[in-house]
Order: structure tokens, then C-alpha cells, then sequence
């Protein structure tokens, strides 16, 4: 639905002079009378719930005015004269020397407007609770131009309010994983973005840490590295990928910085290499450490350069500078670590048939350590499509309560491989539930089979019953924070039944109940970003940037996480203006400059939107990094 992607800003106008080189189609522009004559627009407004949305949808050279509840439209437009008219605004009239727009109250070229006659005999389904109502045709001279259209809203032909529209970048979101229990609790490794047919994690796991670096060395070496990889523990585990995100401090000059950082990052792949021979996939990012040196100079008697552009930062950085800012400056000189690890498997070159017979041999001489070790290797070859699921029905296991936690495992990793499996998983573990009805774990995987299931409307639940049969969960010492997210999960799947019946007030609550219980239990990127577009969805935008605004100050936070942050709040000119914001616009800067450049484009260009450029906070930062 592409209402959900598109937040509405509207504007009040407050200066109305009349139109000297366009033609105004005869719009009136109140002054002192305003507030009589806009009066009824402006309570229909406030009256607007917030679940509400609207937008203008482009096809080809026709325009369109389209929102999501007609009722609502249906008020607003009531009197001959109540209409709609569009702004067609260009790119070209932005610029880094300075803005054109000849009127204050109109900055592109006017269509002619549309009244409620027309609207509301035009206004037609356009998918799932969306309706449009066709507007006009782009004039010729502008066709090839960067546009975007702002909205007027009239009352008795006055113009009362003014929209521009912003879009809001959207990515695929779920349920906060819940994970199964296989061996241990297991998670499906999701994305932001995520690749398709990933799987999840049966034999990785994933540890962070970072290594400082010394004033212009790098080379790492063995020795250097060894105490690390001790710590690590890695004898029954290889390093399958390391990513590097390098940071050096800002004096000096760019290039140089970062070819330092690149050196350094390729140094202490090498080292760790040299441990083992698999070879280990890399990923290696670098960038100089504007964040944390514009956080950690606050309070400082050097807090005025906050002030200034990066290129006259690094100019008054002469010599003697930097040595007084070297305690703050060799913190900033750092690589964060990221390992994926890969269990050792020591069955990883034996044939399918072979894996069976040991497996079944283990089984019969009562060797579970051994057959749940075998178990995991056929899980790898099933993902890595070397052999069909089926081939887990060929594994004889008498039903006996001894081997209940290699049953779990099957019926949980059938489950994560098909989600389609989940009702005969879910009966499955009923059944399973009867050999072991103390088992914890057990009773954890049918919670979480049963809630996914409730979602997709494939069983009917009782809410109360099944929040007890959660809470319960208690009892088989099952951690409180795994229960709560269970609970807000619940809470997600009725959001979404009371949105739908725009049943405002109750889904309020429920949101209310996610925002309370979210805190008790650790997030994962897909979490915070699948949190925030429910926040957001359910047009609790303020949630959404309060989840977010903290890990935005941080120079390891998930690119899509930052974007997404700043599509929320690049719009709100009391946040812009915040000298903290501008950290964490340079913090995207470092991450991905083209990316963040690309938010000043018009929508239809992939931006949130140019006319973001009128202000002054913005546009300093977008001119100093985006026009050289």
C-alpha cells in the first residue's frame, strides 16, 4: 500500500499577498480573516485521525489526489467551492548559491484547482483502502524536469492549508523473532535487507569487539593479534566472515586517512588469517572519525569548533592542536570488529548415506552427544541443498522421553526451513509435549509455532488463554525477557486486527503496551527497524524516533537503521536545528555519502524530498559535503 510510505507535513499560510506573475485561477488568499474563513477546513483537520493518510500519485503526465479513508475525505469537502489544487514544484529552483521561489505562498506553477462536485463523483478504489480522485495533467514545459506537488486545501475557494509531501523509506518487517530452541535458543539471522533463502544460524555465532590503533601504525602482526584470537576460544570454532568498520582520527588529510585505515584493516585480516586455513570472507569499510570527535569536544574549551565546516576543522588542526586534542583524538583511532564463527564440523566430508548410518548406529548404542552432532551436519547439508528435508524421515529414533530434545530439534529446524510446516510442527510438538510435559524448551517452540500461526489466521486462539499459556512459560524457567517479547508480539498481531477495523482508541493501546514492554529485552537491527515501522505505520512516529534517536549518535549503527532515522526526522525543523543533529547527519555522511545525498532528490527520484533544501541546517550540510 503506498499511503504507508508517504508522511504528510502540512503547513499553515500566514502571509497572503496576492499572486503577481502567475495566474491564481482566482484562489482567494485570506489575510486578518483567516481564521473565520478557514474555520471549518481547519476543524476538519484537527478532527483528522492520525491514522490518516494522503498523497499525490503520479501516472505518466496525470496527476492524482489519493488517501485512505474516504469518510474522512467526505468531510472535508462539503461546500460547491471546497476543493483541492497542486502546486507542481522543480528541483531547478534549488541551488546552493541561493533559492528561487518569486512567491512566498506558491513556489511552482499552479493547476487549475478541483472542486467537491468533481472530487467526490471522481473519487474511485485504487487497491486496499485507497481511493483517488483524478487532479490534471503536468503542462508540457515541465514534463522532463525533477518535480514534486504540493497540495493546497481550499474552503470556499480560500486557501486554508498547504502540504508538502515527504517520503518515508520502507523496508520488509515482522514479528520480533522469537527463535526456536534446536540445541540452544536459535534466531533467524534477518537482515535489513535481507538475501534471500539465508536460512538461519544452526553452527555460527557472532561476537564484536574493537582493537585501538596506535598514531600512524598499520601493521598488526601474529603477536599482536594472538591474545585476541586466545580470548576468543576458537579452537572448536573457525572465523567464517570478519567486517571491519576503520576509523581513523580527523587531522591529517583525508586521503591519507584512509588509505592508513585500509592498510590496517587488510593487516589484521592477514593476522587473523594466518590461524586457520579456511579462508575468511572480509568486508572492510573506512571513514575518519567525525562523531565522536564532534561529541567528545561538547564541554570542552574547543566546543566553538562545532561550529564550523570539516574543511575549516581541519585547518586550524595545525601541530600543535592536535597535540592538545591527542587525548581526545587517539580514542577516535579504532577498528570495530565483527566475527561470524562456524563451528568446527567434523562429519562435514562424510556422504548423506553414511551420516544416516552413523547416526542410527549412534542412536542404537545410545550415544546422543555424538547423534546430536551428526544431526546438525545433516541440518547444514539440508540448507545447503545437498540433500531434500525428506531425508530426516529416514532417521530412526524410538519415541522415547531420552530422545525427545533430537525430536525438538528436528520439528524446530523443519519449521525455520518451511515456514509452511508450521501447523504439522505445531501438532508435532503437541505430541512431543505429551513425552516430556515438564520440557521448557518444548513448551517455548509451541508458544511461538502457535503465535505465528494465530497471526496468519491458520488456528483459532483464545487471546486470554494463550497470554496464560506465555506467562506461564515462567514456570519452566523460561527468561522473563524471551516472555515479553512473546507478549509484544501478541500485541503486534492485534494492532493490526483493530487497525483494520479502525478501531483507533483499542489499537492505541496496544501500541501503548509495545512501547512499555519493548525495553525489557535486547534488540537485534531487524528488531529496532521492524519496531520502528510498526511505530510509524501505526502513525506513532514520535515512538519511533524516540527508539532510534540514541544508537543514531553511534558509529556502529546498521546503515539502514541510520537512513531510516533520518527519513523520520529530516522533516522536523526543531530537530534539524539541533547542533547534535548534524553529527548524525555527517555520522550517514561517513557511512554512505552518495546515499545520504540522495535524500535531497525528488521522491520519484528515491529522495524523502528537495524541497528539504529551504532549510538553512539542511541545506549547510548538504552544500559543504554533496556539491564538491
Amino acid at each position: 500500500m503506498k499511503y504507508c510510505f508517504l508522511v504528510i507535513a502540512s503547513f499553515l499560510i500566514f502571509s497572503f499577498n496576492k499572486l503577481a506573475s502567475q495566474n491564481n485561477h482566482n484562489i482567494v488568499f485570506p489575510k486578518n480573516d483567516r481564521d473565520i474563513v478557514c474555520q471549518p477546513c481547519t476543524n476538519t483537520f484537527n478532527q483528522k485521525p492520525k491514522e490518516v493518510r494522503f498523497s499525490v500519485d503520479r501516472e505518466q503526465d496525470n496527476l492524482y489526489f489519493q488517501i485512505n479513508d474516504k469518510a474522512w475525505f467526505n468531510q472535508l469537502f462539503k461546500n460547491p467551492t471546497d476543493g483541492i489544487a497542486i502546486d507542481i514544484v522543480s528541483k531547478d529552483i534549488y541551488g546552493c548559491d541561493e533559492i528561487i521561489i518569486g512567491n512566498p505562498q506558491i513556489k511552482g506553477d499552479l493547476l487549475k484547482p478541483v472542486f467537491t462536485s468533481n472530487l467526490k463523483s471522481g473519487l474511485k478504489p485504487a487497491g486496499e483502502n485507497l481511493f483517488r480522485v483524478y487532479l490534471g495533467k503536468i503542462p508540457n514545459t515541465l514534463i522532463n524536469k525533477e518535480l514534486e506537488f504540493n497540495i493546497l486545501f481550499l474552503s470556499n475557494n480560500n486557501l486554508c492549508r498547504y502540504s508538502t509531501i515527504y517520503h518515508l523509506e520502507s523496508y520488509p518487517w515482522d514479528l520480533l523473532d522469537m527463535g526456536m530452541y534446536l540445541d540452544s535458543l536459535t534466531y533467524n539471522p534477518k537482515k535489513i535487507k535481507p538475501i534471500t533463502d539465508e536460512g538461519f544460524i544452526v553452527k555460527y555465532k557472532t561476537l564484536k569487539f574493537k582493537i585501538p590503533f596506535e598514531k600512524n601504525k598499520s601493521e598488526y602482526s601474529q603477536q599482536d593479534i594472538k591474545p585476541i584470537y586466545d580470548s576468543l576460544r576458537l579452537t572448536d570454532f573457525n572465523i567464517k566472515t570478519i567486517k571491519i568498520k576503520a576509523y581513523s582520527s580527523i587531522e591529517g588529510s583525508a586521503e591519507r586517512n584512509l588509505e592508513l585505515q585500509e592498510l590496517r584493516a587488510k593487516s589484521i585480516v592477514a593476522a587473523l588469517q594466518s590461524f586457520q586455513k579456511p579462508t575468511i570472507i572480509t568486508e572492510v569499510s573506512t571513514s575518519e572519525n567525525w562523531v565522536e570527535f564532534l561529541n567528545d569536544i561538547k564541554g570542552t574549551t574547543h566546543e566553538n569548533l562545532k561550529s564550523l565546516t570539516k574543511k575549516e576543522i581541519k585547518a586550524k588542526l595545525d601541530a600543535n592542536l592536535s597535540n592538545e586534542l591527542e587525548p581526545i583524538l587517539k580514542n577516535h583511532r579504532k577498528a570495530l570488529i565483527e566475527l561470524e564463527l562456524e563451528k568446527k564440523d567434523n562429519y562435514a566430508t562424510m556422504a548423506p548415506d553414511e551420516l544416516l548410518s552413523n547416526f542410527n548406529a549412534a542412536i542404537h548404542n545410545q550415544n546422543e552427544k555424538k547423534a546430536l552432532e551428526i544431526q546438525n551436519s545433516i541440518f547444514e547439508k539440508i540448507k545447503g541443498k545437498e540433500i531434500d528435508p525428506e531425508f530426516l524421515r529416514k532417521m530412526e529414533i524410538p519415541k522415547q522421553s531420552k530422545f525427545v530434545k533430537i525430536f525438538n530439534k528436528n520439528s524446530a529446524f523443519r519449521y525455520m526451513q518451511d515456514v509452511r510446516q508450521s501447523l504439522i510442527v505445531y501438532n508435532e510438538l503437541l505430541e512431543l509435549e505429551k513425552l516430556a510435559p515438564n520440557n521448557g524448551e518444548i513448551k517455548y517452540n509451541i508458544a511461538a509455532v502457535k503465535i505465528k500461526l494465530w497471526k496468519h489466521k491458520a488456528i483459532e486462539a483464545d487471546e486470554t488463554k494463550l497470554k496464560n499459556q506465555i506467562n506461564g512459560l515462567k514456570n519452566y524457567k523460561i527468561d522473563g525477557s524471551l516472555i515479553d517479547r512473546m507478549l509484544v508480539n501478541l500485541q503486534i498481531i492485534k494492532a493490526e486486527d483493530l487497525m483494520r477495523a479502525r478501531d483507533y482508541v483499542n489499537k492505541d493501546k496496544s501500541v501503548d503496551f509495545i512501547n512499555s514492554k519493548f525495553k525489557n529485552f535486547p534488540l537485534s537491527d531487524y528488531d529496532y527497524l521492524s519496531l520502528a515501522q510498526f511505530f510509524s505505520y501505526y502513525a506513532n512516529t514520535d515512538f519511533s524516533v524516540k527508539l532510534l534517536e540514541n544508537k543514531a549518535k553511534s558509529i556502529d549503527i546498521d546503515e539502514d537503521l541510520l537512513f531510516y532515522y533520518l527519513n523520520l526526522t529530516l522533516i522536523d525543523k526543531d530537530l534539524t536545528e539541533d547542533e547534535n543533529y548534524r553529527t548524525i547527519m555527517l555520522n550517514a555522511i561517513n557511512i554512505n555519502k552518495e546515499r545520504f545525498c540522495k535524500l535531497f532528490n525528488s521522491i520519484e527520484k528515491g529522495g524523502v524530498t528537495f524541497q528539504l533544501l529551504e532549510d538553512d541546517y539542511l541545506s549547510d550540510t548538504y552544500c559543504e559535503n554533496c556539491e564538491n
